[in-house]
């Protein structure tokens, strides 16, 4: 399914009053991995200032281990710092990578903004080396500017 054709989707499920955000937040992790091919892993991973700690959300995928990330450590604590997309097309080039699976080839970050600021993000690994493009940052962004308005 193209990224325009999931575009609906994705705002069907955010604004349906119907389940938790939460539940929403699965589902749209339920879409993209299902409907993107190259999508092995999609999750949420949500920023605690005080703390300077990223705390997993839903997702779908394999089970991680990485429940908590601090700011700064892996690809996520890196967005989490840097407050902008970071798509790494082979990991194993990656010094500061944090690995979730031996399968897990490349991976893309994009920061989740409310009111300016960064609370999270949406990550997606991918068993495929280099599958993201443009395309897929465009699409990603759209799909948390949509999650923005459930805070």
């Amino acid at each position: 399914m193209t990224f325009e054709a999931l575009q609906p989707k994705v705002i069907e499920i955010t604004t349906n009053t119907t389940i938790t955000r939460d539940e929403k937040l699965l589902k749209i992790c339920q879409l993209l991995e299902q409907n993107i091919v190259y999508y092995t892993w999609v999750g949420f991973y949500f920023a605690n200032h005080e703390t300077k700690t990223l705390h997993l959300g839903p997702y779908v995928g394999a089970e991680t281990d990485h429940t908590v990330i601090p700011f700064g450590k892996g690809i996520c604590g890196q967005v989490a710092v840097s407050n902008e997309n970071f798509v790494v097309p082979d990991v194993a080039a990656q010094d500061n990578y944090i690995a979730c699976s031996f399968t897990v080839k490349s991976e893309i970050v994009v920061p989740l903004f409310v009111n300016g600021q960064n609370i999270g993000q949406i990550d997606i690994d991918s068993n495929v080396l280099d599958p993201f493009t443009k395309e897929d940052e465009l699409f990603l962004e759209f799909v948390n500017k949509e999650i923005a308005k459930l805070y």
